[in-house]
């Protein structure tokens, strides 16, 4: 069943525009990546996804519902939730208040003790830290609190944008180890990563996007063998 759906979508900045004629979907339960280089339209498609930056030609639809004509914070009740690049969690607040503020949505905030015992079993460092400031932890801790924040909304499907930027390659390990358990749990991921081979590894299935454009599709381990893959981006 496709939990998301994106139809012939132009996006981007003003009168520039970046994505072009993309279409793909992401079926209930999977974990789908997209993957590219720098600059290729990643960050402005889960954007775009989430109301930030509006369509200029295309659908988007959740489900049975077309999503891209509502706002941001309708489209995050629905159950869309983003992790966003470069973590930007609330520095000057405590793990614990990040937290909380991940459980603000109605139907969150009803279950968010017991969404915060799955986020600390998830993540137990992040109980470990809980009355630490945000901007005293490193960057992996950080990543880890975002995403802890994402999944104390209750996505339906969890958008997490360049998760291992910026993070040693053991951190990158840990960051991947938890999406994956996130992914064995049920929860729908769409994963946009630079990182090609950790990416597809992770994932059922990928998209490469080039210059705006979806130039290649299917099943993760078949992209990982294709010569043009190896070639661009594995150094192969």
């Amino acid at each position: 069943m496709k939990m998301l759906e994106i139809k012939s979508l132009d996006s981007g900045y003003g009168d520039v525009t970046v994505l072009k004629n993309v279409s793909l979907h992401v079926d209930e339960g999977e974990v789908v990546s997209i993957v590219g280089a720098n600059g290729s339209g990643k960050t402005t498609l889960l954007n775009t996804i989430s109301g930030i930056l509006p369509t200029k030609r295309g659908e988007i639809w959740f489900g049975d519902q077309r999503v891209d004509q509502l706002p941001p914070h309708k489209i995050t009740e629905l159950g869309i939730v983003q992790v966003p690049e470069g973590r930007r969690i609330f520095p000057l607040m405590t793990v614990y208040e990040n937290l909380m503020i991940g459980a603000a949505l109605p139907r969150a905030k009803s279950k968010r003790n017991e969404n915060l015992e799955y986020v600390f079993e998830l993540l137990p460092r992040l109980k470990e830290r809980k009355d630490q400031v945000g901007r005293t932890m490193s960057g992996g801790e950080q990543q880890m609190l975002a995403i802890g924040r994402a999944l104390m909304a209750m996505p339906r499907i969890l958008m997490l944008d360049e998760p291992s930027m910026g993070l040693s390659p053991l951190l990158v390990s840990t960051v991947f180890e938890v999406i994956s358990k996130i992914g064995d749990q049920g929860i729908t991921v769409l994963l946009v990563e630079q990182n090609v081979k950790r990416a597809l590894g992770l994932s059922q299935r990928g998209y490469v996007l080039e210059n705006g454009f979806i130039s290649m599709e299917g099943p993760s381990s078949e992209l990982l063998v294709n010569p043009h893959i190896k070639k661009a981006y594995l150094g192969l």
